[in-house]
């Protein structure tokens, strides 16, 4: 009975590349009940920490809540600013502490037991969430990559390099198959604490994938009840796809059949077919094409695009720069 009871406290992660459904599945968590209801990312992992750097040093704190009390993070946690600003400068040394701290006091104040995040790209930051946050639990949200790359181009999140503007499904592509390989590698070091969940069955199969989950986390997901309550995109999908009514126009699963251009879906295959086939997507085409060592060399210099600028954010200042053109939003 001790070990379900703290198992029931676990913090849960629901990561994935963006638009691959981790909001949603989010929302279902905090549905069902008994989870901390902050309906925001933390962007604790990918830009705090990495923005203010060493939280050992009590300047850098300061610093940190100086941002973070000034930003919608907090106006969303309901805390008090002059508590949860002690408590962090006093207490914290990680950005595991921080977001324990913050999510903690968030569900003290709820009077709910556990919490969760959601925050795409801590996907990226496994690692140091496990090494700051032991217990943590990591749920990993699949999607078929053709899907993903249509919503994040008309997002317009992935901003391919300027010769390559007429590449941005291509782009999209790349990215997705960037993050979600580089999830999976460091998911697959957390043994039991790690599950790979796809949206396509969280759609179609909800009770039967809710329930998986749930034994996973140690907590009841009754689909049911969690229509009842129907928090943020579980009554509203969070789609990019919207009718004039403002309702989903396509249903999201296989929205790429009647949606991606015809005459890039080959190519876009050919780039990222590997891991689509890896995750069990079969692909629409043949998979080969003309432009063979062009698209090799595209794929290859995003691959080092993408890695080069998470490893400035972690090691530099030029990345803490990058960063802080990305908190502009919050």
């Amino acid at each position: 009975m001790e070990v379900g009871l703290s198992m029931n406290k676990q913090p849960v992660f629901v990561l994935g590349s963006p638009r691959s459904g981790t909001t949603l599945l989010y929302h279902m968590l905090l549905s069902a009940g008994d989870f901390a209801i902050y309906r925001t990312e933390s962007n604790v992992f990918n830009l705090l920490v990495p923005r203010f750097g060493n939280l050992n040093v009590r300047g850098n704190r300061q610093k940190l809540m100086n941002a973070w009390l000034s930003s919608k993070l907090f106006t969303r946690s309901g805390l008090d600013a002059h508590e949860i600003e002690a408590k962090i400068l006093e207490e914290c040394r990680s950005g595991g502490d921080f977001l324990k701290m913050v999510m903690e006091e968030i569900a003290c104040q709820q009077g709910v037991k556990r919490w969760a995040d959601c925050t795409p790209e801590h996907l990226l930051y496994l690692s140091e969430i496990k090494r700051t946050i032991p217990d943590a639990l990591v749920i990993h949200i699949l999607r078929d990559g053709r899907d993903v790359a249509l919503s994040l181009e008309k997002q317009g999140w992935i901003r391919p390099l300027p010769w390559d503007k007429n590449k941005c499904l291509l782009v999209a592509g790349l990215y997705w198959e960037w993050i979600v390989n580089r999830g999976r590698e460091n998911g697959r070091r957390l043994g039991g604490d790690y599950m790979e969940v796809y949206f396509e069955e969280l759609i179609l199969e909800p009770r039967k994938t809710l329930a998986r989950l749930g034994e996973f986390i140690a907590h009841d997901l009754d689909y049911d009840d969690i229509r009842k309550v129907g928090i943020g995109s579980v009554s509203d999908p969070n789609t990019s796809f919207k009718s004039q009514s403002g309702q989903p126009a396509i249903h999201p699963v296989g929205r790429w059949h009647s949606q991606f251009p015809t005459d890039q879906l080959p190519a876009f295959e050919e780039l990222v077919g590997g891991t689509l086939k890896d995750l069990g997507y079969p692909l629409a085409t043949s998979n080969q094409s003309s432009h063979s060592l062009r698209l090799k060399s595209i794929r290859s210099a995003y691959r080092s695009f993408y890695s080069t600028k998470l490893w400035l954010k972690a090691n530099t200042s030029l990345g803490r720069l990058l960063i802080r053109d990305d908190m502009s939003w919050l």
